[in-house]
């Protein structure tokens, strides 16, 4: 771009004023730069908003069966109990001996412990729902961070310029840049984790 043409020159011994052609020359490269690097982390992040929420409900849909089988199933242990209260009350009408399932009837039966593909399954259901939840949250911060850097601010070109700079050392400061990279190597964890899971659990069957 031929900012002599766009831009006036200064009169003399103003060239560093706030309004000069320097410091609009400073606001229109920023304004360039700042455009490629918000559309590049808007479209990524976006992305993974989108894929996050959609894997975060496949990922619950199987954890609401898998996470029944962390608990006793009271339906069998009421139709166990009923039957053996059946056969008791057989044998006392019947003046025979009672003969009790020693398995139902143990102190034992009524202690109940997920099998270790059972805690295997939830854990890494649970471990990648949870990055991919983390995924989500981030990128949300992700998009207030970037909305807040591409603010349009008043006052003269060298106000905005020292604006701009401040805004954009802050970026850099807390890491945003690879914090919005690091959010595809979390979902990408979450969505390995899951399939792991999953195959133990086709395993089990």
């Amino acid at each position: 771009m031929d900012y002599e043409q766009k831009y006036p020159p200064d009169p003399i011994f103003e060239e560093a004023q706030p309004n000069a052609r320097v410091w609009r020359m400073c606001v229109d490269e920023f304004q360039i730069f700042d455009t490629d690097l918000s559309e590049d982390a808007r479209d990524t992040v976006d992305v993974l908003l989108v894929f996050a929420g959609l894997f975060s409900a496949v990922v619950t849909a199987f954890l609401i069966q898998a996470a029944d089988n962390l608990e006793p199933d009271y339906v069998q242990l009421s139709s166990s109990i009923l039957f053996e209260i059946l056969v008791v009350q057989r044998a006392l009408a019947n003046g025979s001996a009672v003969d009790l399932d020693p398995v139902i009837s143990s102190p034992d039966a009524l202690r109940f412990m997920p099998t270790h593909s059972q805690l295997w399954i939830n854990g890494l259901w649970y471990t990648s729902l949870s990055l991919s939840l983390i995924t989500a949250l981030v990128a949300v911060l992700a998009k207030q961070w970037l909305h807040q850097y591409m603010a349009m601010t008043s006052g003269t070109p060298l106000d905005r310029s020292l604006l701009r700079q401040y805004r954009y050392e802050g970026l850099q400061a807390w890491r945003v840049p690879l914090i919005i990279g690091l959010l595809p190597v979390l979902m990408h964890l979450s969505l390995g984790l899951f399939f792991l899971g999953l195959v133990v659990y086709l395993l089990q069957l």
